[in-house]
């Protein structure tokens, strides 16, 4: 008889999952081919793979390597699009964070309680404090409970209570409400991981030049494997066009203008470590333009965001002297103690992908998001949110599904955990005993769990048999060596950047911005892919160009200097 096929595959996402992947890419023909591992991609990949199609998924550098690690890491709802009436998007916002609170990743998104001071005693309590009941009535609309507390009202008294370190001058009282929190980049990697172990073929480090046609029909794509140098076809039956702030690139290359167009907005955070100023709770505050996040991070504040035009290297975004300023500034207007450029310890632009019309300000853009079926065998999913993905990767699949032949089931992406979510809460109950078993602090486990759930187990594996790996990284005491060697093995890391700046976030979070970090994590990641010495220095010297360049364009004073210095580090490819 037979052998019967399993229905998943390894939790690994490896090197040999990655090869297997390629050759499977490069043999049968797909059903749905994703072009593009950021949140939508990897989300697009997990849903059709899902409903039981061949799936396969490539990114042409790490996944979330572009706008899907630079967020403000926050799973919300929106609060300031209740002001400019969208409500639509608020409560499907709203729905989504409520589910990955509580079914798809409770292990990554974690409630976050953020203040809203008030400068004018009555109408403006009336005003926002109509606007959090309808934020809060909007979270039960999903079926199930929202997953965090209700809004409440703030005294002057209880304000300072809550955060301390705000100017005594400044507010009248406030609102506390709920929202949540995410490691971006850690999510995507892990829903690529996901989107394998169901039965995707996914690999990072291939790009896509150009597209099959069949006449005027899209078949597949031409790909080319950084790593290797290989170019081949996939061939797929729809190919979906997943690639956020490179949409019109990608449209492009199969001669098609577009129905609309994708504006860049960078967006500029400071990572600033906790004990700078004092609060319970994370802050939300006016500017002219729009609204800035102050979010507890960690052992950090994550400050942000800036909202402008950007048109120069979509990969590599500069933040500025100016970006820098002004962002103190903004902060420093409700702060007793000011922070300054001392205070700084890490930096991060990001790129959000708004639907543009020709010559509209990026901050009044659209966070909608659009699906069309722009030429035969091509949907392109473009806009939205980071929140929203889940949606966003529904409505691509259902548009690519319409044009299949047989009856496909419907997504069943909101009853889908990631991989290490089932048990999770099991498993922070007993996170005491499991530090005194591998004798280790609890707050290590508790690390651990919030970053892999219950696959915590895969790494104290690794501890187990190699004690010297729950040392923490140089410079970087909040994570492990066990965790580099795990990013390598089982989270498709292929080079150090992708360990340093997206598997662990010791490029925004540590000082020296992984300076020190860089040899250790270099060899660790060396005997796990067998590099020999020479790739060992190769990694450290790219990785230190990089934030030499990136401190360097920090001190610029505009877009186009800083986007010249920061383009000096050039990227790290195996092959040309």
């Amino acid at each position: 008889m037979q052998k019967q096929k399993p229905v998943t595959r390894s939790s690994k996402l490896g090197p040999a999952e990655r090869e297997a992947a390629i050759d499977t890419l490069k043999t049968k023909e797909l059903d749905i081919l994703v072009i593009g591992g950021g949140i939508v991609g990897t989300g697009a990949a997990l849903d059709a793979v899902t409903r039981g199609l061949r799936v396969g998924m490539v990114e042409a550098r790490d996944w979330a390597s572009g706008t899907s690690s630079r967020s403000s890491k926050l799973v919300h709802g929106g609060i300031r699009y209740l002001e400019q009436l969208d409500f639509r998007l608020v409560r499907e916002a709203l729905i989504e964070r409520g589910l990955l609170l509580q079914r798809i990743a409770p292990h990554l998104v974690k409630p976050v309680r953020f203040l809203y001071p008030l400068t004018k005693p009555v109408f403006e309590r009336f005003y926002i404090g109509a606007g959090m009941l309808l934020y809060d009535l909007f979270s039960y609309t999903g079926g199930r409970p929202p997953g965090v507390p209700h809004h409440r009202h703030l005294s002057k008294r209880q304000l300072h209570r809550a955060a301390p370190s705000l100017r005594g001058d400044a507010f009248r009282g406030g609102l506390v409400y709920y929202d949540a929190q995410v490691d971006d980049a850690r999510y995507v990697a892990s829903l690529a991981r996901t989107a394998s172990f169901y039965g995707a073929h996914v690999a990072s480090r291939v790009r896509v030049e150009g597209f099959l046609k069949v006449g005027e029909r899209v078949v597949g794509a031409i790909a080319h494997d950084l790593e290797t140098g290989e170019k081949f076809e996939i061939k797929a039956r729809q190919v979906v066009n997943a690639t956020g702030v490179w949409t019109d690139d990608t449209q492009a290359m199969v001669g098609e203008r577009g129905q609309f167009k994708v504006r860049a907005s960078k967006g500029v955070h400071l990572v600033v470590p906790r004990d700078r100023f004092q609060s319970k709770v994370g802050l939300i505050l006016r500017t002219e333009k729009s609204v800035l996040f102050v979010v507890p991070w960690g052992r950090h504040w994550l400050i942000g965001t800036t909202d402008t035009d950007w048109d120069l290297d979509k990969a590599h975004p500069a933040a500025t002297a100016a970006d820098i300023d002004y962002l103190l500034e903004q902060v420093n207007r409700v702060l007793a103690v000011p922070l300054t450029r001392e205070d700084v310890e890490g930096v991060y632009a990001g790129l959000r992908p708004l639907l543009a019309g020709e010559s509209d300000e990026t901050s009044k853009l659209s966070r909608e998001h659009i699906v069309a079926h722009s030429v035969p065998g091509l949907v392109v999913v473009a806009g939205g949110k980071w929140t929203t993905y889940r949606v966003m990767a529904k409505d691509a699949i259902d548009e690519a599904v319409a044009a299949l032949d047989g009856k496909i089931p419907p997504s069943t992406t909101d009853e889908i955990s990631l991989l290490g979510a089932e048990g999770y809460q099991a498993a922070w109950n007993k996170r005491s005993k499991i530090a005194r078993a591998f004798g280790v602090h609890k707050v290590r486990i508790e690390h651990l769990l919030n970053r892999y759930g219950v696959l915590t187990d895969e790494l104290l594996d690794l501890i187990r048999s190699r004690p010297e790996l729950k040392d923490p990284l140089p410079g970087a005491d909040d994570y492990i060596q066990a965790e580099v060697v795990y990013a390598a093995t089982h989270e498709g890391a292929l080079h150090l950047d992708d360990v340093l700046a997206r598997r662990t976030r010791v490029s925004i979070e540590a000082w020296d911005r992984g300076v020190s970090a860089a040899p250790v994590a270099a060899r660790l990641m060396g005997e796990a892919l067998g590099w020999d010495e020479a790739r060992i220095e190769r990694e450290v010297g790219f990785y230190l160009k990089r934030v030499e360049a990136e401190r360097a364009s920090q001190e610029q004073p505009d877009d186009a200097s800083a986007d010249r210095v920061r383009l000096e580090a050039p990227d790290i490819v195996a092959a040309s």
